[in-house]
């Protein structure tokens, strides 16, 4: 039996049921901007057709309903027959061509205080075969993955940033890409053990608010984490220090609980929720395509969570 109980149970089962209608994610505004404008007059090439609005607006439909690029062209043709638009829908190699330029903007609330931005990272699969290949036959080229970086509002659970990267860039590299893109005002930035590096503490220090930064400091190899720079120091303390410090009079996990460090399980969550409904892989072969294939996912999430989110509370105990 679950621990929790919802508060809201009527709104978010509306919101649940409105992740599934078509006219969520086909609106009026959408169809009105359905072509292209026209291009310049001295420009080279065939005009476009499609507006990246439309463009974006089929392949989110790609994303949302698990299905392929024919498959969604379709939909598409058979909705506009039934509602009797004479509007054309692009073919799946326009679809695969265009996804690799496209720009996928996320919808976010204006928020209304300083924010709590939460960082983490996750793989999904590109293409190849599964694990059973990989142990019969050992490494394999073809079996590649993309790590996903995103930024979460602890108090919304909005998907404020996203990056998509090789497995190869480090999660404290992504971070410092990461943090200049947020607009809005920060009160703190936390993350895992994994980000417990300097330039991750000198990239939230840059922020023009000054946010706190919340990395739990790690050891290195054997050597347990040292205080860089002591109190005999006439410089300004440093944040990771303080830490240290504090860890070092209270324990871990009160220092954790002083810092709201386990908001960093929203992260967590929204990764989840990514991964279990729209999967763990992306269908397109190259890199631009995959990294839009992520953006529109994160639209699309983000939408959900703003047609509403469950607020639960913990079960009492039994009498």
């Amino acid at each position: 039996m679950s621990s929790y109980r919802l508060r809201n149970w009527s709104e978010y089962n509306h919101a649940l049921v409105a992740r599934g209608s078509l006219t969520c994610w086909i609106d009026v505004d959408v169809l009105t901007a359905w072509r292209a404008a026209a291009a310049a007059p001295r420009r080279r090439g065939h005009p476009r057709v499609y507006s990246d609005v439309a463009i974006a607006c089929v392949l989110t439909l790609q994303e949302v309903y698990h299905q392929a690029l024919r498959q969604t062209t379709g939909l598409v043709q058979s909705l506009f027959a039934l509602w009797h638009l004479t509007l054309e829908v692009p073919s799946a190699s326009t679809l695969s061509r265009r996804r690799r330029t496209l720009t996928v903007p996320l919808p976010v609330r204006v928020p209304t205080a300083p924010l709590h931005l939460v960082i983490d990272s996750t793989g999904l699969k590109v293409y190849g075969a599964g694990e059973w290949r990989r142990r019969r036959e050992g490494y394999t080229k073809r079996r590649t993955w993309l790590k996903v970086h995103v930024g979460v509002d602890a108090a919304t659970s909005e998907l404020r940033l996203a990056a998509v990267s090789t497995n190869a860039v480090d999660d404290g590299v992504a971070l410092t890409r990461l943090l200049p893109l947020e607009a809005a005002p920060l009160a703190q930035v936390s993350a895992d053990g994994a980000y417990d590096e300097w330039q991750c503490y000198d990239a939230v220090a840059a922020r023009p608010e000054r946010p706190r930064a919340v990395f739990p400091p790690r050891p290195r190899g054997r050597r347990r984490p040292r205080i860089r720079q002591h109190g005999n120091c006439h410089a300004p303390p440093l944040e990771r220090d303080q830490h240290l410090r504090r860890i070092r009079r209270v324990g871990r996990a009160r220092w954790k609980h002083e810092v709201g460090y386990h908001r960093r399980s929203l992260a967590e969550t929204a990764m989840s929720r990514l991964k279990t409904i729209f999967g763990g892989q992306v269908s397109a072969r190259t890199h631009d395509g995959a990294a839009t294939q992520v953006f529109l996912r994160c639209a699309a999430l983000n939408q959900m969570a703003q047609l509403g989110m469950p607020r639960s509370y913990p079960r009492p105990p039994p009498a």
